[in-house]
């Protein structure tokens, strides 16, 4: 038991003491390479149906992305919220509340899971329809879409237990995890298409197969944790004051991202009125440029944990540095991965496509976003720090108005008048509003310190 629990405490980081930037470095390479093996999933799908099935099924799982992610992103964003109120726990050591935590975390991702797969696999084509989806894409984008909602209980069990991890500094056994079904995924993919010519029916089945087995992994492994991250499944309730406070944090979260992820919807959309081929290239390249996001997203989850468990243990000083440190990376992580993307643009793209017009397609949508993709990472880890600190209302909003509601006047706006009505236009939107928000974030978080330094001094 004692040599259980030394090597279980091997995986946790203590962010509250010691140096600031070799921990976050070591928190972040791991949730890096977990994140772009996540990925891994969908891109190991584009890529053997581009190959070997077509481009109609490559642009009908690419078209998927954006439905998916709108459909997912408010119950990851309670996995936000249970990653914040857990390592809050576990930096001021309440290891009864971490209990609680971990415990109606994971009974909420089931019934999450549960409920979007009911919504997914029956609502499936008439969401499509609502996106414009070419006619000739709907038949294989239903089919791929329905099979991958069978598999969303697997999707958020892995969210919140990672996230759960995450919260006590472990980031390397999920990637572990992760590596492990990416492999079984690959190879199912090959077996599927190549061997049954399943075509998308057989990479949706591929990916719920590789996340039912990364989701298996994780319960075992916090069954098999001590202390207060212990998962006990008979234990399984969901407590109220709990539930608040993932809610608190995680619904304005989630909500964020509903309202990213259909303003997302719509830019798709107006992406569907170019053809299959510009869907196809917009489809490859937006799949490139979320390696670099992923990237940068560790930097964001980075800074939220390390925030919230210096928060929860009163260490308000560390907090000012954990931020421009995590800025520092993200800048640089961004700026290096975007424009590396864009520079090799012809022959990455050429991975997803033989067709010279689907890569042409795809280098247009590079240049304009993949180049100053940093721009997106900045107003991440300024996002990350608020909820750290409490505050996800805000930025909410913030994000709701400077980035969704922006890019949707835009459309209407801008991308109407025609000689602007070009799918360059639409791309513009993006650096547009990334820098707009960015500039907001940063004000409201230099007057959120200003006002706690003064609370504090005051007491």
């Amino acid at each position: 038991m004692i040599a259980l629990r030394t090597k279980a405490k091997q995986y946790e980081m203590d962010m509250c003491s010691g140096p600031i930037l070799r921990k976050m470095l070591m928190f972040a390479l791991p949730l890096m390479l977990s994140s772009i093996l996540q990925l891994l999933f969908n891109a190991a799908d584009i890529v053997v149906v581009g190959k070997f099935a077509g481009d109609n099924s490559l642009a009908a799982v690419g078209s998927n992305t954006a439905l998916i992610n709108l459909l997912t992103n408010l119950f990851i964003g309670l996995s936000i919220g249970a990653n914040v109120v857990a390592a809050r726990s576990y930096g001021a050591k309440t290891w009864d509340d971490l209990r609680d935590t971990v415990h109606t975390s994971m009974l909420l991702s089931m019934i999450s899971g549960g409920l979007l797969m009911v919504l997914g696999v029956i609502g499936a084509r008439q969401m499509l329809i609502w996106m414009q989806t070419p006619e000739e894409v709907l038949p294989l984008a239903t089919t791929y879409l329905r099979i991958y909602f069978l598999g969303m209980a697997s999707t958020m069990v892995y969210n919140f237990g990672s996230a759960l991890l995450r919260a006590v500094g472990d980031t390397k056994r999920p990637l572990y995890f992760l590596l492990c079904a990416g492999v079984i995924n690959v190879v199912l993919n090959l077996i599927f298409v190549v061997g049954f010519h399943l075509d998308v029916m057989g990479v949706a089945i591929a990916t719920v197969i590789s996340e039912t087995v990364s989701a298996l992994l994780v319960l075992r492994c916090l069954m098999k944790e001590s202390g207060g991250i212990h998962l006990e499944l008979r234990a399984l309730h969901i407590h109220r004051k709990k539930m608040i406070q993932i809610l608190r944090i995680g619904l304005p979260a989630g909500f964020q991202g509903v309202v990213f992820a259909l303003s997302n919807v719509v830019i798709q959309s107006s992406v569907n009125i170019f053809g299959n081929i510009v869907v196809a290239g917009n489809s490859a390249a937006a799949n490139l440029e979320g390696f670099v996001y992923m990237a940068m997203n560790a930097f964001y989850q980075t800074t939220l944990s390390f925030v919230s468990q210096n928060y929860g243990a009163g260490e308000q000083k560390r907090i000012h540095r954990i931020v421009l440190l995590g800025e520092a990376c993200v800048i640089v992580t961004g700026t290096l991965l975007g424009n590396a993307v864009v520079f090799f643009g012809n022959e990455l793209l050429h991975i997803y496509s033989s067709n010279p017009e689907v890569i042409a397609a795809g280098i247009v949508r590079l240049h304009y976003i993949s180049m100053v993709y940093a721009l997106c990472g900045i107003m991440d880890v300024m996002v990350g720090a608020l909820r750290g600190i409490g505050y996800s209302v805000m930025p909410m909003i913030v994000s709701i108005v400077g980035v969704c509601v922006l890019r949707l006047v835009w459309l209407a706006t801008v991308f109407q008048i025609p000689a602007y009505h070009r799918i360059e236009t639409v791309y513009l939107s993006y650096p547009v509003t990334w820098i707009l928000t960015s500039l907001v974030y940063i004000v409201f978080f230099i007057w959120v310190r200003v006002r706690t330094c003064r609370k504090s001094a005051a007491a």
